[in-house]
């Protein structure tokens, strides 16, 4: 079976998972750490090279205080309980999204994640956190419109290849395929770029009962996909 190089989630669900089990959203958050740890060792397990996981947008600052303590608790929970064993199995962690706003601890525990396992090379684990794609965009169009102005960058070089190595996805391979839990169908400003010519699937499942068989089913939807990239299907061209 054809096996993507780099898989994308947008989690979603948690909440809705809690609540129809007449439980605070707190718990569905709770639960879903737990999928991500069953959705890391799985794509190890499968032979994925890179999972990018939408962990908090930049849009989630503006939920309830409360909700947004226990995000930040529990990313800051998993690090710390997490990321030894990542290293351990030879995980390279990266974090993309804007870090400048965000506190010392918080943007310290990113930085620790990532020097402590940036000569692994098994698997990647990419962590969108504080991230929005048409930010991460604009981002790149002011370090690169800064370098213009600056003489570094001429006319004829402002190119979209240009555009990908100022992204912080830079260096990592477009998805092969999205994943989205709970039904919806929406990107939630998650890729944009990057997922021009990805494949997508969208599970009715919420996202603290995404398990490894959830996993093995859309990898097995996206193999039964004809991936064109603008040109012939395989059947015509043959």
């Amino acid at each position: 079976m054809r096996h993507p190089q780099h898989v994308a989630i947008i989690m979603d669900g948690n909440g809705r998972w809690a609540r129809a089990r007449g439980l605070p959203r707190s718990m569905g958050h709770r639960r879903g750490v737990e999928a991500v740890r069953q959705a890391v060792r799985a794509a190890g397990e499968l032979g994925i090279d890179y999972l990018t996981l939408f962990a908090f947008s930049s849009e989630n600052w503006r939920r309830p205080k409360e909700e947004v303590d226990e995000l930040l608790g529990l990313l800051k929970h998993f690090i710390r309980r997490d990321l030894a064993d990542l290293h351990k199995e030879g995980v390279r962690v990266r974090v993309i999204g804007a870090r400048d706003d965000l506190t010392s601890d918080i943007r310290g525990l990113l930085e620790e994640a990532e020097n402590l396992t940036r000569d692994n090379q098994r698997q990647t684990l990419v962590v969108a956190f504080n991230y929005g794609a048409r930010d991460e965009v604009a981002r790149a169009m002011r370090r690169i419109a800064e370098k213009f102005a600056a003489g570094e960058v001429s006319l004829d070089g402002l190119t979209a290849d240009l555009l990908d190595e100022h992204l912080d996805t830079a260096g990592i391979p477009d998805p092969d395929l999205v994943i989205r839990t709970s039904g919806e169908l929406r990107l939630s400003n998650f890729l944009l770029w990057q997922s021009a010519y990805s494949e997508f699937v969208f599970l009715p499942c919420l996202w603290p009962d995404f398990d490894r068989q959830a996993f093995e089913d859309a990898i097995a939807e996206y193999a039964s996909r004809d991936r064109r990239f603008g040109g012939l299907s395989r059947e015509i061209a043959s």
